[in-house]
């Protein structure tokens, strides 16, 4: 595959990427999809307010994929200079999807901000937010790997599971974000010294 298909097909690809990314870190704001919460962001886990989702692997990564996308097309970014800038570019999207990745897995690491049924919030499942008055010990298996543990959490209802399930999107989408803005590193350095190999019209007889 030329370098000019290739990045095409990396643009085009992190477009929904992108777009998924920011959508599941929206969804964060509303635990169990109810809105009072969001109202009251002591209520929310703090990796979703730094929103690794929308800023890193969606703003971030959505600027290169636009750029990488046009540089695969004909158009005028169809050059060496294109494929030069698409390197800068896809660093941008590295940074933001390392971003992404690395606020989710500390999200998913430390566990919800929840009601625990004694009327205060904290994070019962965080090491270092760790609740004596809980029965629970970090000692043992993680809360990931025990599901029994998740009872723990009162309000919002089922937000570990909410959690759990949003933060693995996260870090699923961005590190394939942080592959294929890696992956687009390389080929615009081939794509700057060799060219995008685009089809090239045939010289009038």
């Amino acid at each position: 595959m030329c370098t000019g298909k290739c990045a095409k097909c990396i643009g085009t690809s992190l477009y929904p990427l992108a777009l998924f990314c920011i959508i599941a870190n929206i969804l964060l704001l509303f635990p169990n999809f109810e809105v009072e919460y969001v109202q009251d962001t002591d209520k929310l886990t703090p990796e979703i307010l730094y929103l690794g989702g929308i800023l890193g692997g969606g703003i971030a990564v959505l600027f290169p994929a636009i750029h990488i996308h046009a540089t695969g097309n004909g158009g005028c970014c169809a050059n060496r200079c294109g494929m030069f800038l698409s390197i800068f570019f896809s660093i941008l999207g590295v940074v933001g999807a390392a971003y992404c990745l690395i606020t989710s897995s500390l999200g998913l690491a430390n566990g919800p901000m929840c009601e625990t049924g004694t009327g205060n919030w904290s994070r019962p499942f965080s090491s270092d937010l760790e609740d004596p008055k809980l029965n629970f010990s970090h000692s043992e298996d993680h809360y990931l790997f025990d599901s029994t543990t998740w009872d723990l959490c009162k309000k919002p209802v089922d937000v570990v599971l909410f959690n759990v399930v949003l933060f693995f999107m996260l870090i699923g989408f961005s590190v394939i974000e942080l592959f294929l803005c890696l992956v687009q590193m390389v080929n615009g350095l081939f794509g700057c010294l060799c060219g995008t190999c685009g089809k090239r019209r045939a010289a009038p007889v």
